[in-house]
């Protein structure tokens, strides 16, 4: 697998943002297995129960209950399927010792959040070339860290 997409990458596969052709659109040119781990599932999950509460993006339109139902078991049978995506493990030994070096060496300087420090850090322990984002500090760390951004 050598491309990593991020839970603001995934969401916009199955809810409609501004960004949604674009993602479409790399997905159908490159026609990745896109590697699902278990904090990219559960953050997905909980991303699309968010969108119900406080909305989505900068726009904050809420979505409504049925659409995020829906969302959810998309999501659920892509994984099922394998084709698109593919849940894969991450050992959290390993995930620790990255995690620590990439904070040690840009948090201070940077301010990145942990969620994309863990993302970028598992992409780099899948072996991953590609980093998949629409979020600007997460492909500032993952450009940092030498991966090909969108």
């Amino acid at each position: 697998m050598n491309i990593y997409a991020d839970t603001n990458f995934i969401t916009r596969l199955y809810l409609e943002r501004p960004e949604t052709n674009v993602a479409e659109n790399r997905m159908r040119d490159e026609q990745p297995c896109l590697p699902v781990t278990w904090l990219l599932r559960l953050e997905t999950i909980n991303s699309f129960e968010q969108a119900v509460l406080t909305g989505f993006g900068e726009s904050q339109n809420r979505i409504c209950a049925n659409l995020t139902a829906s969302c959810q078991q998309q999501f659920r049978d892509d994984l099922r399927h394998g084709i698109v995506m593919k849940r894969v493990e991450v050992r959290q030994t390993e995930l620790e010792r990255l995690f620590e070096e990439i904070s040690l060496r840009y948090t201070a300087k940077h301010g990145f959040r942990t969620y994309d420090i863990l993302h970028v850090a598992s992409a780099l322990l899948l072996k991953c070339r590609s980093f998949w984002s629409f979020d600007k500090r997460a492909c500032k760390l993952a450009k940092l860290e030498g991966l090909k951004l969108i």
